[in-house]
């Protein structure tokens, strides 16, 4: 992901409301969100060059998503993929806290990233740009920085979340993916300088990104309820401003 919205232990009939978006350069290959037919349990995308993914969650009530953090000048080529991260939360069996000490061990044979993860009782974040631990009840952004970074995207995301949830005694999916969709840039005295050249980052400052080679691939939402009652909707894109496929799938973590 690219951008992720969170709003968790705040909305009284919904404990745990993620609105994220994935942007991607169009040639790299991806399947959409599904359960996977190796493990059953797991629900998400695939990135097919690699293998891994960006968001999921599983039967069991695992959660996953991840953001790469944006800094080219300490890209390292040959570096593992960052989507293993999310997979092997996912695939696991490591309680949330364990996993947390094995991001800091492993974490810096990464490139940038930023990751939340855990349980709706037992949410984590962790960046090996930062700082990670235990996440707090609020309202959450995660963009290409590190969590709660007020860039622009992140700001105006969360404050949409914010007060639609505060009105909405029934969240409503078209509603979450309306704020998805907000392609408005920032003004260049907002922007961030994070090494991609003035230009770059117009280009990537909407939530929803759009450009001849890159842009935002997916938008999903997942919203769970006090019983443990999940929705996962995914809406993917194919370079275009029109949705080529919507896929909900609804579970019970067990």
């Amino acid at each position: 992901m690219c951008l992720i919205l969170l709003a968790y232990g705040v909305h009284p009939r919904y404990p745990f409301v993620l609105a994220a978006n994935r942007d991607e350069f169009y040639e790299r290959p991806a399947a959409c969100a599904d359960f996977w037919e190796e493990n059953p349990d797991v629900l998400a995308g695939r990135d097919l060059k690699e293998g891994g993914t960006w968001c999921g969650v599983t039967r069991g009530g695992r959660i996953a998503a991840l953001t790469n953090y944006r800094d080219p000048l300490s890209h390292r080529e040959g570096a593992p993929s960052r989507g293993w991260l999310v997979r092997r939360f996912l695939e696991g069996i490591e309680s949330p806290r364990d996993y947390l000490g094995l991001l800091e061990r492993e974490g810096p044979r990464y490139n940038g990233f930023s990751i939340i993860f855990g349980t709706v009782e037992d949410l984590y974040h962790y960046s090996n740009r930062g700082v990670g631990g235990r996440l707090t009840e609020g309202f959450h952004g995660l963009s290409n920085s590190l969590l709660d970074v007020p860039w622009p995207k992140v700001a105006r995301g969360r404050e949409a979340l914010a007060s639609y949830l505060a009105a909405a005694e029934r969240p409503e999916v078209e509603a979450l993916f309306r704020i998805l969709a907000d392609r408005t840039p920032a003004g260049d005295e907002e922007l961030p300088n994070t090494g991609v050249g003035r230009e770059w980052e117009r280009i990537l400052s909407p939530i929803f990104i759009t450009s001849p080679v890159y842009g935002t691939r997916s938008s999903t939402v997942i919203m769970i309820d006090g019983e443990g009652r999940a929705v996962f909707t995914e809406r993917s894109y194919n370079g275009g401003s029109e949705a080529w496929q919507t896929a909900v799938f609804r579970l019970r973590f067990r």
